[in-house]
């Protein structure tokens, strides 16, 4: 018995603030109410994805900040209702401790891509691909849009499967309660 309560306290030490905080849970309504918070964070794989002109690409690059990191795809009629309202979010709290990752998911043309992003006016995210599926598959992305917010340490504290309104106070509520120390 005292193993089993050693190992609880161990897995209540290693997980992060935000899992272990129902204080966030309070601040979704709305569309964000899909959000669920893990009980602990979860490692994500390392496998590669892509830049838009098709170089090698991995999440340790925003190790240290926040990610929304989002999947998409062209043809998804909720990413495009979506996406606006993503980079609101990051033109709001975008910089060294917060990032909001895009990744096209699946066969996507990289024309059709800027296409997408020109016609609804997205300027500031990233236009990466995960032409394989190599990656969504190994973290279960299973439909679209697909979203995980990942802590500091890149590990996935939650995860939302369907659009939402990431501009509204519910959203940046709780970003701001991520992002406060």
């Amino acid at each position: 018995m005292k193993y089993l309560v050693s190992l609880y306290m161990a897995f209540a030490l290693i997980a992060t603030n935000a899992a272990a905080n129902p204080a966030l849970e309070d601040l979704l309504m709305g569309s964000m109410k899909k959000l669920n918070f893990h009980a602990a964070a979860k490692d994500m794989p390392e496998a590669e994805f892509q830049t838009f002109d098709g170089a090698p690409a991995t999440l340790e690059a925003y190790e240290g900040k926040h990610v929304v990191l989002n999947f998409w795809a062209t043809w998804c009629a909720p990413c495009r209702k979506e996406m606006p309202m993503l980079q609101e979010l990051q033109a709001e709290f975008g910089g060294d401790d917060f990032a909001v990752v895009t990744i096209a998911t699946g066969r996507n043309n990289p024309a059709a891509m800027r296409k997408f992003f020109d016609d609804i006016g997205v300027e500031n995210l990233p236009l990466y691909r995960d032409p394989k599926q190599i990656l969504s598959r190994q973290i279960g992305v299973l439909g679209l849009p697909a979203t995980l917010i990942l802590d500091p340490q890149g590990r996935e504290i939650a995860r939302m499967v369907g659009d939402a309104e990431w501009n509204s106070p519910s959203a940046k509520a709780m970003i701001s309660a991520l992002l406060t120390p």
